[in-house]
């Protein structure tokens, strides 16, 4: 394309790319620091962190206790800021998982 560099990291193909590249359209449970979760197909992440999730539901707690029922809502697509994130689970192996951590 034009623009690119040799240092850009979509150019070279780096390893951090094609990692990312295996979690497209796998099954991702996204938690935010206000105790919500959003599960959804991982359709990409930018720069800065902030993941989009297509097909996504959000669940919420009705109460604040720990055994209070869960609310859900279907969203469609979804931006999580990367500051709002508080945990993030793909669904694969552990091994897949293990190799995918300095990634998210």
């Amino acid at each position: 394309m034009e623009g690119e560099t040799a240092s850009d990291p979509i150019a070279d193909g780096s390893p951090l790319v094609s990692r990312v590249r295996k979690l497209l359209f796998r099954r991702m449970l996204v938690g935010v620091k206000d105790g919500r979760f959003f599960l959804g197909s991982f359709h990409c992440i930018d720069k800065q962190g902030n993941i989009i999730l297509q097909d996504a539901v959000e669940y919420r707690s009705i109460r604040r206790s720990p055994q209070s029922p869960m609310e859900q809502r279907c969203l469609g697509i979804i931006l999580i800021p990367a500051a709002c994130r508080s945990s993030c689970h793909v669904d694969c192996s552990i091994n897949e998982q293990m190799s995918l951590l300095s990634i998210i």
